[in-house]
């Protein structure tokens, strides 16, 4: 079967599996979940010996640091899968949730009741941790998927996908809802992305360049994160004390991570006393600064002149962009011209400062007091996400469960009609 032929029955057969899903029970649905946790603790040496072919093979390929990061299924990763299934299978389940009831004059009442989006396609490169994480929650939110992860995590999806197919059998639920194409050729994707028939919304998560190919060229609406440009702002009254130890878990703790710092900007009140604090802490751990000429006095020997071109840019290494400013106004002016609408974080007990920084920037997250690797699904209390949306259409942020689903309007009547 060629390739287009393969991927119009899969679009085909995850429509069907829609449908049923849709109509299933929580019960179910919670059951799958359940299973599916404890069969990830059981299969943890196939889970393992799969991720092993993968990851030697990026090795001879020489893939860079960051992707093999994200490539691998350490035993943390693993642990975080599996509670992941377990948080998500006990979290409310939304679908045909009715919200917003109101009586119209006529006494009609009209509401709106919470239902699945259908079919979607998640397009992903390395993260073999976003199929479990991609699957469990549009099983929950009712949704079919399909699974495109990159041809560097092939082995890792194709088990792991087989263990939700035996999950999803046990349950009683179509295994159709779950589906991962049988090849890593290209031409999947872009047969994938002419399936507006079958898909209702696609979800690419990777590089910048991977998006914006997939926005190019997808026949269906796209939830997208070009790159997390994020920063934190240390104000003048900040908490010196509080302020280290937050910014070095934002840049050091995953800095490969879309919520990781790339861009320290520092009120020049306190620049003096904060950055060679920053340099004590953070240079130790490896970090390589890029300074305007205010910081670079005052940042040590990893400490090089920024070029215009480190402003807004996404390092995903031990890399970070430092800024003497003079004002919050100059701060929110930078964010506004060098942030991607990822993460941006305040430090300042000030607390109109905090509050004006929280209203007027616009990111899917904002933080006040607390690093920026808190934009994440499992640390905002929605279990897991599928990924961060940066575009406001839909959905905004980590898109958990709810995120997944739309509403429909509900309209109950009682013989009215209109005049």
């Amino acid at each position: 079967m060629e390739i287009r032929e393969q991927m119009i029955e899969m679009g085909k057969r995850a429509r069907r599996a829609s449908r049923a899903l849709a109509k299933a029970s929580g019960k179910a649905k919670q059951e799958a979940l359940m299973v599916l946790a404890d069969l990830l603790e059981s299969e943890g040496m196939a889970i393992a010996k799969a991720n092993a072919k993968d990851l030697d093979a990026a090795a001879e390929r020489g893939l860079d640091k960051a992707r093999m990061q994200r490539l691998t299924i350490s035993d943390k990763v693993l642990d975080a899968m599996i509670k992941g299934c377990r948080d998500v299978a006990a979290m409310p389940d939304p679908v045909g949730e009715l919200e917003s009831m109101s009586k119209r004059p006529n006494g009609m009442l009209v509401g709106r009741m919470r239902v699945p989006l259908g079919v979607v396609a998640m397009i992903y490169e390395s993260r073999p941790n976003a199929t479990v994480d991609a699957g469990i929650l549009c099983l929950k939110a009712g949704n079919a998927v399909i699974l495109r992860g990159g041809s560097e995590a092939f082995h890792s999806n194709t088990c792991l996908a087989g263990l939700m197919h035996r999950a999803l059998e046990q349950a009683g639920l179509p295994q159709d809802a779950v589906q991962v194409p049988p090849t890593a050729d290209r031409e999947a994707v872009a047969e994938m992305l002419k399936l507006s028939d079958y898909i209702d919304v696609v979800i690419p998560r990777g590089g910048e360049g991977l998006i914006r190919a997939v926005t190019e060229q997808a026949t269906m609406p796209v939830l997208k994160h070009y790159k997390g440009v994020c920063h934190i702002f240390a104000d003048a009254s900040c908490d010196i004390t509080k302020a280290v130890p937050i910014i070095e878990n934002a840049k050091v703790q995953y800095p490969s991570g879309c919520n990781a710092l790339e861009c320290l900007l520092v009120h020049k009140d306190v620049a003096e006393v904060l950055l060679p604090r920053v340099d004590a802490a953070l240079g130790s751990k490896g970090v390589r600064f890029k300074a305007c000429p205010r910081s670079l006095p005052l940042l040590g020997e990893t400490a090089e002149p920024a070029s215009p071109l480190d402003y807004g840019f996404e390092f995903l290494d031990l890399v970070m962009a430092v800024k003497v400013v003079d004002s919050l106004d100059e701060a929110l002016d930078f964010i506004a011209e060098h942030g991607s609408n990822h993460t941006e974080s305040i430090l300042s007990e000030n607390y109109a400062h905090c509050m004006r920084f929280i209203r007027e920037v616009d990111a899917s997250l904002v933080v006040s007091n607390a690093t920026t690797r808190f934009n994440d699904g499992a640390q905002l209390g929605l279990g897991a996400e599928i990924g961060i949306s940066t575009s406001k259409l839909h959905a905004y942020g980590p898109m958990g469960i709810r995120e997944l689903t739309s509403a429909k309007f509900v309209l109950l009547g009682e013989g009215q009609i209109r005049e």
